[in-house]
Parts: C-alpha cells; structure tokens; sequence
C-alpha cells in the first residue's frame, strides 16, 4: 500500500492534554469525512477519554452519537503507568493496551502529538507506516516514523490538517470537531441548561501559573455580568477547588461553582452564551463547540493556539512575550489586563448581533 492510498485503517495519536485532543479533532473528523468505511481508532490518555466517547458508551464498535468519529477508542494511563513501572500490575495493563491496538492491523498511525513518548506508542502499535511530523515537539520522535512530512499554517490546527492532508496524499474538506452526546447529561435536574435561562461559563484555570489570570479579577467580572441579568458559572476542575472559590467570594455570591465531568462539560457549554477564559481545554472545547469566547492571554502565543473558527476576543498585552516555560508566577503582561477590558469585550460580543 502506498502512502497516497486510501488506507482501510488509520490509528490517531494523540493522548492529550484536553485542548490538545480537541485542536486534532477536525483533522480525525476530516479523515473520517474523506474515508467514512476505513477504521479509524485513536490512542488516547484516560482522563481524556470523554471527548471521544460518552462515559457509559462501548469503546469500540459501530459509530453513533455517543462515539462519533472513531470505532476504536484505546485508552492508556501513562501517569500512573511512569509511577509504578516494574510493577507486575502495570506491566500487564501495558501488555493488554498493546496487545488491544495490534489486533487491529491498523495500516497507518499519525502522532499527531510529536512527543517521544507519544512516537513510541505509535511505533509500537506495528502499523504499516507511521507518520509524523519533520520538526515534532520533541525531535528524537523522527527516528520512530516510516515518513516524516512537513506541516503548512500557523495555528496548530491548520497544522494537524495538513499533517493529515500529507498523510493520504491529497487535499481534504475543512470539518468541524464532533463531540459525543449523552442525553442523560443535559437533562440532570442540576445542569442550568435544563433549567432555561441564559448563563456564561467562567473558567479561571489555568496549565501552569504563568497563564492564570487572577481569580479575584474573573469574580469581578462574573459579579458585572450578573448584573446583566445573566448567570455566572464558575467551571473547574481537579485541583482547581480554590481558585474556584476565590472567584465565587470576589463574585459577591451573584456566581456559582460548579465541577463538571468531561460529557457534563460538553453538554452545558453547548448552551452557554458565552465562555471567558485563558488558553486552557475548556476554553478551546468551547471555541470548537462554536460558542463566543473572551480569551485572556499571557505567554502563549493566540496565533497558533488562539479560539479558531467561532466570535471571539482575544486579549493579550504586548508586554507578553511567547514562551513555553511553565512557570509558576503569572505572566506580567497577562496581569496588565484589567477586569474592565475583560467586561468590556464580554459585553461587546454578547451585544452583537448573531453571525
């Protein structure tokens, strides 16, 4: 088989972080929109699992709402894999993953993800050829892929597209991300989406300290918004019970927080008039789901993995300077950014007339 030809099973890699997983997701969808017999499965970390497939749901099988792009999800925990690694229990688990992905006979593997790690797994899945990117994330991968193709564009998702346009060998229809749906996550008494009434979900978390804008300031701007007569959500997530708090006390109690699995998250945000956050995976999830978006910006540079394809305001100081260094104190261009700019942009999307 060449490399220009239909394959009749392509295996995805990419085991996360959350935002991550979602900036590939249009590339899996316009593979799975030019080639809708081949099988497609995806390699991907647990705790990511939900963005493919609802929690309850086969991960394997025929494609429907509740799996909608992949008829494979392998899922792997890497984690906690590296913290008990000569352990007989993990090495079986290792045994299963692997054993799980070669039945399969996947004839290609793209590491979307450009990590050792990740061109690893790809190599070890025995497919036919395995694809990556020349100048991947991290550069020993090279020496795992069968090809190495160049990757056009500045945002990263222009990038996965034509890593996965290089991969078939020909050009392929821009698609949206598709998500799975659970009906039994919209309909929970305490999701405000089957409430009625308008809502805008306020996400102060943050990867690292560098990106985090301080959650006092996103309280003063959920306080501002009710005001407005919406509901404030304050989202968060493992770890992130504190800054969550922070924000709901500097709201005056006009907000509230909520904790969200990752299905639970979908759900609401699709409903959501608004999402304000840094560049962190809710944010993106949002942006993909075509939901408005206010984006608070520091280090990371908005040109490559700013809110794609959906109303948006990025805001970002020009004192930011572009840096992947995870530090722990915030970004002094990212605190410049005042709660009235923040209010002020929410403002001036939610008054615009629909697109």
């Amino acid at each position: 088989m060449s490399i220009g030809s239909p394959p009749k099973s392509l295996l995805v890699v990419r085991l996360g972080a959350m935002g991550d997983v979602i900036h590939t997701i249009p590339a899996a969808a316009a593979l799975r929109n030019a080639f809708p017999e081949i099988r497609i499965g995806w390699i991907i970390e647990q705790r990511w699992a939900e963005l493919l497939c609802a929690k309850e749901a086969p991960r394997s099988g025929p494609r429907n709402s509740a799996r909608p792009l992949t008829d494979f999800v392998h899922v792997v925990d890497t984690k906690a894999w590296r913290k008990s690694l000569l352990s007989g229990g993990t090495r079986q688990q290792m045994a299963m993953a692997r054993r799980e992905v070669r039945e399969q006979n996947y004839d290609i593997a793209i590491d979307f993800q450009g990590a050792l790690k990740s061109a690893i797994i790809a190599k070890l899945a025995e497919a036919k050829t395995v694809v990556g990117m020349k100048s991947p994330r991290e550069w020993p991968s090279r020496m795992f892929y069968t090809k190495a193709t160049g990757a056009n564009g500045t945002h990263v998702i222009d990038q996965y597209h034509s890593l996965a346009e290089a991969t078939v060998g020909h050009s392929l229809p821009r698609c949206r991300a598709m998500f799975p749906q659970d009906s039994r996550n919209g309909s929970e008494a305490g999701n405000p989406a089957a409430q009625g009434g308008e809502f805008v979900v306020i996400n102060p978390g943050a990867g690292w300290g560098a990106k985090q804008w301080p959650a006092e300031r996103y309280g003063a701007v959920a306080k501002a918004l009710a005001k407005d007569g919406l509901t404030p959500l304050i989202n968060f997530g493992p770890g992130e019970e504190e800054l969550a708090l922070a924000a709901e006390n500097a709201s005056e109690s006009t907000a509230r927080r909520i904790s969200s699995s990752i299905g639970e998250l979908i759900a609401l945000t699709r409903h959501a008039r608004l999402f304000i956050g840094g560049d962190t995976g809710p944010l993106h999830l949002a942006a993909a789901l075509q939901v408005p978006v206010v984006a608070i910006f520091g280090p990371t540079d908005p040109t490559r993995n700013g809110p794609y394809a959906t109303r948006s305001i990025v805001l970002r100081a020009s004192a930011s300077r572009t840096s992947r260094s995870h530090t722990h104190e915030p970004d002094p261009g990212l605190l410049s950014i005042t709660t009235d700019e923040v209010i002020a942009a929410a403002r001036q999307i939610l008054e615009a007339p629909p697109a």
